[in-house]
C-alpha cells in the first residue's frame, strides 16, 4: 500500500478517526489477500473486491464468512466495511494516477482537469462542512456512513444519513447549477441502496447552488427526491486594517 494514501484521505477532508479506520481497514485486506498495489495493477482491485461481497440473501441463509479475514461480529457489516475499504483505495489509485501523469495531456485537457480539481475540491469543503452541522439540512439527520463515503455499485455516495423517521437519506452535493444527469446519479445510488437493504425506506437530497429546468421537472414527479439550494457568503477586509 502506498504510503501517500494517508495523505489522500486527509485531503478529502475526513476526520481523524475515519482515516485511521481506513487505513486499518486497508492494511488488513493487504495483510490476508497481499500487496493491494499488485491487486490494482491486475484488475483494478476487482477481484478482491468480488471476494469481499457478502448480500442480504447470504446473511437471510446464515452462510458463513467465506474470506480470509478473520473478524468478530455481523459478517455482513463487517465484509461491507472492508469492501468499501479497497474500493477507496482503488478510487485513490486511480485519481493519484490520472493526476500524477503530467505526460499526454494538450493545454486545454490540461485546464479542464485543473477545473475540474477545483469542482471537487469545492465539494469536498461543502461535504466536510455538512458532516460537522448536518442538522442545517434538516432537522433530526443521523450521518450512518462511518465519516466516509459509501460505496455503492453505482459509485461513491456523498453523505449517507438516516432522518427522524428512520428512513435512509442518499445526500448528492453538487457545485454550481444541478442537471439531469444528477438526478440519475442520485435516484442510482437510491436504488442500490434499496437493492442492498430491501427492508429500508429510502429517500435522496440533492444539494446545489441551483437546478435546471429538467431537475425541477423531474423532482415533481419523483416524491422521495428533495432539491435543497446552497448560498456562499464572502466578507472581505482591509488587510491593513488593525484590531
Amino acid at each position: 500500500m502506498k504510503p501517500t494514501y494517508r495523505e489522500w484521505l486527509e485531503q478529502q477532508r475526513y476526520s481523524d478517526v475515519t482515516v485511521n479506520a481506513q487505513v486499518y481497514r486497508a492494511e488488513r485486506v493487504e495483510k490476508y489477500y497481499g500487496d493491494l498495489d499488485r491487486h490494482y495493477e491486475d484488475d483494478r482491485l476487482q477481484s478482491v473486491i468480488n471476494e469481499l461481497k457478502y448480500s442480504r440473501e447470504d446473511e437471510l441463509q446464515e452462510k458463513p464468512n467465506h474470506t480470509k479475514i478473520p473478524f468478530e461480529g455481523n459478517i455482513r457489516d463487517n465484509l461491507a466495511s472492508y469492501r468499501n475499504a479497497t474500493e477507496r483505495y482503488c478510487r485513490f489509485r486511480d485519481e493519484t494516477s490520472v493526476d500524477g501523469n503530467g505526460d499526454g495531456h494538450s493545454e486545454v485537457e490540461n485546464e479542464a482537469i485543473a477545473d475540474n480539481g477545483r469542482l471537487i475540491g469545492l465539494e469536498r469543503d461543502m461535504q466536510a462542512a455538512l458532516r460537522s452541522s448536518i442538522e442545517q439540512l434538516e432537522p433530526g439527520l443521523e450521518i450512518i456512513d462511518g465519516g466516509a463515503e459509501r460505496s455503492v455499485s453505482s459509485g461513491f455516495i456523498d453523505i449517507t444519513a438516516k432522518d427522524a423517521d428512520g428512513r435512509i437519506v442518499v445526500i448528492e452535493l453538487k457545485t454550481g447549477t444541478a442537471k439531469q444527469r444528477a438526478v440519475a446519479q442520485i435516484l442510482s445510488y437510491m436504488g442500490d441502496i434499496a437493492e442492498e437493504e430491501p427492508d429500508a425506506t429510502v429517500r435522496g437530497i440533492l444539494v446545489a447552488a441551483d437546478f435546471d429546468t429538467k431537475v425541477r421537472a423531474a423532482a415533481r414527479v419523483v416524491p422521495v427526491l428533495s432539491l435543497q439550494s446552497y448560498r456562499i457568503n464572502f466578507k472581505f477586509t482591509c488587510a491593513d486594517e488593525t484590531d
